[in-house]
Formats: structure tokens, C-alpha cells, sequence
């Protein structure tokens, strides 16, 4: 007997090794297609996903500074006009490109979409 009070066992013979060994046999296949089941989902759905998530993000980053290029240009035109037409021609000037581009932008995107 043991500390725990059990007979120690020996070496299992018969039905009983047999069985251990194929529970064994068993517990090797599923760790094995854990992993194999991890890497598959690492390569193929996680690398992807962070790299979309990586493209979206500088896509954002870029289109936030490139409105912010857009504003500080609406602001220079909107005071180069205010000299020539005064104020409420340069703000009728300007809203009416930014409403045009806008509307060209949703013609191409409309028709891309139809597509």
C-alpha cells in the first residue's frame, strides 16, 4: 500500500492494457486535431481578420485626414471668394461644389453597386 491508502497497480495485462492503450491511442488523435484544428484556424480565419481590421484602420485614418485637408481648403477658398462675391457668394459657392461632388460620388457608387 501506498500514502493514499491504494494498492499500488502494475503493469495492466489483457483486456485492461488493451483498453488504456487505446484510450491513449484515443487522447493522442484528439490532441492532435486540436491543434491541427488551432493552426488551421489561426492561418486561415485570425491572420486575415487582423489584417482586414489593420487595413480598415489606416483606411479610416486616412480618410479622417484627408477631410481634414478638405476643410482647411473650404476654409482658404471660402476666404479667397469672400474677397471677390463676399461672404454669402463664397458659401453658396462652396456648399454648391461640396453638393456636386456629393452627388457625383453617389451616382458612380449607385452604379457600381447595380453592377
Amino acid at each position: 500500500m501506498d500514502a493514499t491508502g491504494q494498492a499500488p497497480e502494475g503493469p495492466k495485462s489483457g483486456v485492461e492494457g488493451i483498453i488504456d492503450a487505446v484510450a491513449d491511442l484515443l487522447q493522442n488523435v484528439v490532441d492532435w486535431l486540436r491543434q491541427e484544428a488551432a493552426a488551421l484556424v489561426h492561418e486561415k480565419i485570425v491572420l486575415p481578420v487582423q489584417r482586414l481590421g489593420l487595413t480598415l484602420a489606416s483606411a479610416s485614418a486616412a480618410a479622417a485626414l484627408f477631410v481634414v485637408g478638405l476643410i482647411f481648403l473650404a476654409v482658404a477658398g471660402f476666404l479667397v471668394l469672400a474677397d471677390f462675391v463676399g461672404y454669402p457668394g463664397a458659401l453658396a459657392i462652396i456648399g454648391g461644389v461640396y453638393m456636386l461632388a456629393s452627388a457625383v460620388f453617389l451616382v458612380i457608387k449607385v452604379r457600381s453597386i447595380q453592377k
